[in-house]
């Protein structure tokens, strides 16, 4: 199972990560990925780069030595009451989500501390259903218990891929990987959608998701339900919830 696309990485400018765009491009090369999304963290963590870092993404050229860039964001699921609009609880505006192409939503600890299984399922349908999002992040983080099956549903109702991060089997989010497989389960019995990432906070991870596939095998999950297996696939699916990226990319997708 060959993935194409990486949809969650980090620069320097989330300063817990260690690598720049440049960086990346070339580890995409030599991993044999032909997309990477550049999400650093959303404002409300500690460490996220400034709103206006996502603002200028613009000059992020579209193609790199022949590997294509998305700008997207990893948006801060938030506790009530909502910081940055009443209407959604996730950190990020109307004014920011028009300049990105996409938005991954995920806990982190240090804004949304871990709550009882009813209030972390709630906060993460209510993040899907806000309409600002395309991605699910690491929602097997065993820190935040919730019904998988009811956001599962939730992410098929408002066509939003679940993530099955690969960092959450190496380094990250310790005891995540018998959730990531009850996951990967459920979204194929459900007949949904998986997004497949390194979550990289060093450019030598990009495209690395060799856990997370071999997990997908072992379970038999359909390859043509990973949203992110092809560059094509996931700019259609991006399309979907109005990215113009596919067409801005036309001519480096007719080429590839």
């Amino acid at each position: 199972m060959k993935i194409l696309c990486d949809t969650h990485s980090h620069t320097i400018a989330s300063t817990h990560a260690y690598s720049t765009v440049h960086d990346y491009v070339r580890d995409a090369q030599n991993n044999g990925i032909q997309l990477v999304s550049i999400t650093d963290h959303a404002p409300s963590m500690p460490d996220a780069p400034h709103y206006w870092h996502f603002v200028n993404m613009k000059v992020i050229p579209r193609v790199i030595d022949n590997i294509a860039i998305l700008r997207g964001i990893e948006t801060n699921i938030l506790p009530e009451p909502y910081q940055y609009a009443s209407d959604r609880n996730v950190d990020l505006t109307d004014q920011l989500k028009d300049k990105l192409d996409f938005a991954i939503a995920s806990f982190h600890e240090p804004v949304f501390k871990p709550q009882d299984m009813k209030t972390n399922t709630k906060a993460m349908i209510d993040a899907m259903k806000s309409g600002c999002i395309q991605i699910l992040g690491h929602p097997g983080n065993p820190a935040y218990p919730i019904d998988q099956e009811e956001v599962v549903r939730a992410a098929k109702d408002n066509n939003v891929a679940i993530e099955i991060n690969n960092s959450s089997f190496k380094s990250s989010r310790v005891g995540s990987e018998p959730y990531c497989v009850q996951l990967m389960e459920l979204v194929d019995k459900h007949n949904w959608k998986l997004s497949v990432s390194s979550d990289a906070h060093i450019s030598l991870d990009v495209g690395k998701f060799e856990i997370a596939v071999a997990k997908l095998t072992q379970v038999g999950f359909d390859p043509e339900k990973i949203v992110n297996k092809t560059p094509q696939r996931f700019l259609s699916f991006l399309a979907e919830h109005g990215c113009t990226a596919r067409e801005e990319l036309s001519d480096w997708l007719a080429a590839l």
